[in-house]
């Protein structure tokens, strides 16, 4: 291949989830690789703040001198397709004669718009990431390549993409798993994702004692759904029990979004086994109300969610069970509302993610009767989040007076003074006074940084 993008500048926006995230860090070893030089900056994320104000005028300000500008797309409600498209003009707008890159979710969902679609050259698909080298040198030798999408749901392959040096080096995510069959009437991701597909687990193992040698001290096992892992029958516990025997070096390994159903006797064993397991279990609840569940085409009962929860807390020293929640669903109602408020004050979650339900079009929750109201939505969504600070709250407490392992990840500034911050095992966010770390140590002004993605041990 060519060495035609050698020196080009390029930069990547990524909007969404932890998934994308992964897979920009992949495109861009891929790019760096390929002899380009990255300037990107901060990052957007459209899909954990649905109310954030719209993409700004200086989101793309700084990126007025890349060559390449490649948006990373989010296409789980109406508003992140909302943000995607004013991302992708805003880069052209600053960045005239670059080559703009759409690629993601909401490039599977709106194909057709972006390749009409004058501010946008390149359209990658979800499962053409992994070429995008080759897509970008074909362009710069004159070839016409706009179209680089395809119908995601009948493609069984693995796109197989790798990180090894991310930047963040406290805390890096690999994707093991692509895809969903769960098809939740609120949900567009099974649609443009495509149906389940898994990594090879040497390939996670490799992955993880490159990440490992290169310094990173906690892995991320992240994905569409990852309980439905399944590489040629190695399931997601086996896999697990692998990922723990060969892979020594690094020090912590979390878990991203769990359904109930994979909490399991076998689970907790081998969860056990190993304590750079974390003690913390996301669990992809969305509702607490049986009949909400039910609309939602969620395959279990809260008396479900209740045993697992259990289960966990039997075997585990307090450990953090956190969740997302959706409040106001398509024909909830008051009753239901205050079954989900009882549900949750029993259930105690250390955190709630709440998000008001967003309609999204081509979902069967979008054309159901009984929407709830705006201003409805918010209040129910306002109460739990007010139960959901409580919970925490208490949660934290808990450990006041205790010695935690702390993994540093930056040094903030806070009313003038300095702070390392981190998150323990639990994940419970640490801000660690820089000068009661002086005090202890014989290092001199200016050490500072030594202790970025170090483990230390602090009184809460």
């Amino acid at each position: 291949m060519s060495n035609i993008l050698k020196g080009k500048k390029f930069s990547i926006i990524t909007l969404g989830c932890k998934v994308n995230k992964y897979e920009s860090d992949a495109m861009q070893e891929d790019l760096l690789s390929a002899g380009c030089i990255n300037i990107s900056k901060a990052e957007k994320n459209s899909s954990q703040d649905e109310s954030a104000s719209p993409v700004s005028e200086n989101d793309a300000d700084e990126k007025s001198s890349a060559d390449i500008c490649i948006v990373n797309t989010c296409s789980v409600t109406n508003i992140a397709d909302q943000k995607s498209r004013q991302m992708l003009h805003k880069m052209k707008r600053h960045n005239k004669d670059a080559v703009v890159v759409a690629t993601g979710c909401y490039v599977q969902a709106a194909a057709d718009k972006l390749l009409a679609d004058e501010a946008v050259d390149i359209v990658i698909g979800n499962n053409r990431k992994i070429d995008i080298v080759r897509i970008l040198t074909e362009y710069f030798e004159g070839k016409d390549v706009k179209d680089n999408v395809i119908d995601i749901n009948h493609d069984d392959t693995y796109e197989n993409l790798k990180v090894s040096a991310p930047s963040n080096t406290s805390r890096a995510y690999i994707k093991i798993q692509d895809g969903c069959n769960l098809f939740c009437t609120y949900c567009i991701i099974p649609y443009v994702r495509g149906r389940i597909r898994s990594k090879k687990v040497n390939d996670i193992i490799n992955e993880m004692n490159t990440l490992a040698d290169n310094g990173v001290r906690e892995i991320v096992l992240t994905g569409i759904d990852i309980s439905s892992y399944n590489d040629d029958g190695t399931d997601f516990c086996e896999m697990l029990h692998m990922v723990s025997q060969n892979v020594k070096k690094v020090d912590r390994i979390r878990l991203g979004s769990l359904e109930p159903r994979i909490i399991t006797e076998r689970f907790i064993e081998i969860m056990k086994s190993d304590e750079r397991f974390c003690p913390h279990f996301h669990l992809s609840l969305q509702s607490v109300c049986d009949n909400t569940l039910k609309r939602m085409n969620r395959h279990y009962t809260v008396q479900i969610v209740k045993d697992k929860v259990k289960l966990l807390r039997d075997n585990f020293d307090r450990p953090a069970l956190t969740a997302d929640l959706i409040a106001g669903f398509a024909g909830e109602t008051e009753e239901d509302f205050n079954t989900t408020l009882d549900n949750l004050a029993e259930l105690k979650l250390y955190e709630t993610h709440v998000f008001k339900f967003s309609r999204r079009k081509g979902t069967v929750a979008d054309k159901m009767p009984d929407q709830v109201p705006e201003p409805v939505k918010a209040e129910r969504s306002e109460k739990m989040i007010r139960l959901g600070n409580i919970n925490q709250s208490s949660y934290e407490k808990q450990f006041k007076g205790e010695t935690v392992n702390v993994l540093v990840e930056e040094m903030i500034s806070k009313n003038g003074k300095r702070f390392f911050r981190g998150h323990t095992e639990r994940y419970i966010l640490v801000d660690i006074p820089v000068d009661d770390i002086i005090e202890k140590s014989d290092q001199k002004d200016g050490f500072e940084k030594n202790f970025i993605n170090q483990i230390i041990q602090t009184k809460l």
